[in-house]
């Protein structure tokens, strides 16, 4: 299945049904009344969050959803029936967008999760209901309300474990379907992924997701590239697997690009816990490997890793050092997420 992580699509609400203008009419009652009853209730359209999807692709062939309209009042008293509401099922992490793609609507993180877009209309008032001492046979109704309706954008934002960043070509898609059942397309050219690509990953005992952002370019904060749609899917990850290809003339230019855009866009995208590896190891020798990754620890600060995905090299090693990396960083966000006690001197016995 493609994996879809934006959609553009319109919503209508129900029209609430119109009042009715009855009046009794039976033998031997001279004066019936008025008993025309109530309209309905519009529907409302709903985004509601599940944990059984993961894409967004169902709204790339149905654009278009409206709820059921209010059914009018009838004769007898008789109220009409509610419209039915329409529920928009979307996966963990999509956001709801105004038509303007920048006025956030709701952010749907968690399963159950659920907001309303678009409310119905209320139904209009029977004429029984305009019934007084002074005008017993009103001939006034109300209309339904008309519905409401709009534009939005829907915008997945992965809630994967890691996210693996570097510029085009790096070699991340290798690494993904190397640890994954994934099968993600693979080409000796940039920009061969165009759309993130998941995978579940197992070390030892442990199972995370892996998600393979397609590659970042220098301007990817201001949109160069479609990159603001692309780092926004590492805004929830616990890691970040950096990787750099080892062939690339200056491999500390090339991480400061990635480092510069991940600052650039915010949302703490930089205060990750990240690892840094130099990839496609197996296309040079030891000396080269040693030179580079001198030149790069000396960039970020860290001791770059070796990896290869096509001959295995570090594979095995990468995955169990990401497994003990997502714990940790779940269990300082359990820390910060701890009510703190008033007195910050105070501890348990």
């Amino acid at each position: 299945m493609r994996f879809l992580d934006q959609a553009k699509i319109y919503i209508v609400s129900g029209k609430g049904g119109d009042g009715c203008l009855s009046f009794r009419r039976e033998k031997f009652i001279e004066f019936g009344g008025p008993d025309g009853g109530d309209g309905g209730k519009g529907g409302d359209v709903w985004v509601e969050c599940v944990d059984n999807l993961n894409t967004l692709i169902d709204y790339r062939y149905q654009q278009h959803f409206k709820a059921k309209n209010g059914t009018p009042g009838m004769g007898r008293l008789r109220s009409g029936p509610n419209g039915s509401d329409c529920i928009i099922k979307v996966p963990p992490g999509t956001q709801v967008l105004a038509e303007d793609q920048e006025t956030l609507i709701g952010d749907l993180g968690e399963p159950g999760d659920r907001i309303r877009i678009a409310k119905g209309g209320n139904g209009g008032f029977g004429n029984a209901y305009f019934k007084s001492s002074t005008n017993q046979a009103p001939r006034r109704v109300n209309p339904g309300q008309p519905a409401e309706e709009l534009t939005i954008w829907l915008h997945l934002k992965l809630i994967a474990d890691v996210g693996v960043m570097g510029l085009p070509n790096a070699g991340k898609s290798t690494f993904l379907a190397a640890v994954s059942e994934a099968k993600p397309k693979i080409a000796d050219y940039p920009f061969t992924t165009l759309h993130p690509n998941l995978g579940v990953v197992r070390a030892g005992d442990k199972d995370f997701v892996l998600a393979d952002i397609p590659g970042l370019i220098e301007g990817a904060s201001e949109g160069v590239g479609l990159g603001t749609r692309f780092l926004g899917h590492v805004e929830r990850c616990h890691v970040l697997l950096h990787l750099i290809d080892v062939n690339d003339e200056d491999v500390a230019e090339s991480y400061r690009i990635i480092r510069h855009e991940l600052e650039a866009y915010g949302g703490d995208l930089v205060g990750k816990l990240e690892i840094v590896a130099l990839s496609k190891c197996d296309t040079v020798d030891d000396e080269t490997f040693a030179a580079k990754a001198r030149e790069l620890g000396a960039a970020s600060g860290k001791a770059p890793l070796r990896l290869s995905a096509v001959s295995g090299v570090g594979v095995r090693e990468m995955l169990y050092l990401l497994a003990e990396t997502i714990t940790l960083s779940e269990k300082n966000r359990a820390a910060e997420s701890m009510p703190q006690p008033e007195n910050a001197a105070w501890s348990p016995v």
